[in-house]
């Protein structure tokens, strides 16, 4: 965060040239802001800013919070999701008081995020995109900062797992039916075909996201 106090400024003249300075968040005045989509998170410890002697406060908090997003998996695992995180202060409108701005443009968010961003883990981070708008409550304008990010699951995993398994299955369950194999082997193999479908599907119970308006097509077949 940068914002801009004309009243705490100085001449580095006339204090042994010292030009900045650090000191508590609750020293001067700090913009009190929040993230919308946040349900859980933790608080940083690095409570300081610094003061430049023009009156520039800077600050810079490490945050750790779990946001709520909506998925849409009918696709999985080829599924894309887009997830929003919003800052806000609903304490000063926008018109008069507080407005929030971006200072660096989507492309280099992106680029700083990619470089933070797990390489190994289930999601691929693809898309970051920035919009500044206002948010009206009571007749009221608040200026809001959204960042749209989206993420595109790796399905290297789910194809080994589920999906290979559950065509062969299938596979194999038509080349029996339609084979030259007598009755009674035919409906003995069904069964064994009928037990590892069960098993599959317990383990496609507890693979699968459950968070969604639409089951997956994975699931529902």
């Amino acid at each position: 965060q940068e914002w801009q106090n004309p009243f705490a400024t100085w001449d580095p003249r006339d204090f042994c040239n010292i030009s900045e300075i650090v000191l508590p968040m609750d020293t001067y005045w700090s913009p009190p802001i929040f993230v919308l989509e946040r349900v859980n998170g933790q608080n940083p410890e690095l409570n300081y800013m610094v003061l430049m002697h023009n009156g520039s406060f800077s600050s810079t908090q490490p945050f750790q919070v779990t946001l709520t997003c909506s998925l849409i998996i009918l696709k999985f695992p080829f599924d894309t999701q887009t997830c929003n995180l919003s800052i806000a202060s609903f304490f000063y409108p926008a018109v008069t008081d507080f407005v929030m701005k971006t200072r660096r443009t989507s492309a280099e968010m992106m680029k700083d995020s990619q470089s933070f961003f797990l390489t190994d883990g289930e999601w691929k981070f693809t898309n970051l995109s920035i919009i500044e708008y206002m948010e009206m409550i009571e007749e009221k304008g608040f200026s809001v900062v959204t960042y749209v990010i989206s993420m595109e699951r790796r399905p290297t995993l789910y194809i080994l797992n589920l999906i290979l398994p559950t065509c062969a299955l299938y596979l194999l369950d038509m080349a029996v039916l339609f084979g030259p194999s007598s009755l009674e082997e035919k409906i003995n193999f069904q069964i064994a075909i009928i037990l590892g479908s069960s098993m599959l599907a317990v383990i496609l119970n507890n693979s699968l996201p459950t968070s969604s308006n639409k089951p997956p097509i994975i699931g529902t077949h």
